[in-house]
């Protein structure tokens, strides 16, 4: 388990727009508030990162129905039934960074089940970005022991949770929802 000081100074962290280093439901991240589009573009700068989208993650389905205009019942359920990590494309974000979005409004968003990682969404209170903890095209660490250096040094708080311990050694199953019900399925 972790002690509660630890959500206590991430959450500082992120209210002054800081990035930080955590582990999550699939793999160790940097993340910020997605709703605060500087933060955001430090992760971009971080990972030497030129698209523009990212996975968020929010605490459960009543803070997803903040950020996504239109929440259909299949997600819901698809947010039920699975029980691995799910990340699902929406249709159309709102209230959050237009950096975060892809180029035509839609967004990536997962309810992690990590219990760090959900008291974190939890008392931060607003959705976080989730990307791994990797300059973009080199491995994704599936411990902190692999997490770079140069990715360390850039971060303004590394949390003492899960030091030690090893992450799924995949990330989530991607699912994009359709106008007409269809669910394409974009990684699995």
């Amino acid at each position: 388990m972790y002690e509660r000081s630890e959500i206590e100074k991430a959450v500082r962290v992120l209210k002054k727009g800081g990035v930080i280093l955590y582990p999550t439901d699939t793999v160790w991240g940097i993340g910020c508030d997605a709703t605060n589009e500087r933060a955001v573009r430090k992760i971009y700068n971080i990972k030497a990162k030129t698209s523009t989208s990212l996975i968020i993650l929010v605490s459960d389905t009543d803070q997803l129905k903040k950020y996504v205009s239109n929440v259909p019942g299949v997600a819901i359920d698809l947010i039920r039934g699975i029980e691995d990590p799910l990340t699902i494309i929406y249709k159309k974000g709102k209230n959050i960074a237009k950096n975060v979005m892809a180029p035509d409004g839609s967004i990536a968003i997962r309810i992690p089940k990590h219990p760090f990682c959900h008291d974190l969404l939890k008392a931060f209170g607003k959705p976080l970005t989730s990307t791994s903890a990797n300059i973009s095209g080199d491995s994704t660490p599936l411990s902190f022991s692999r997490v770079s250096n140069e990715i360390k040094k850039s971060v303004d708080h590394i949390t003492a949770v899960d030091k030690y311990g090893i992450c799924r050694s995949r990330p989530s199953t991607i699912v994009k929802l359709h106008d007409d019900g269809e669910i394409g399925i974009i990684r699995s």
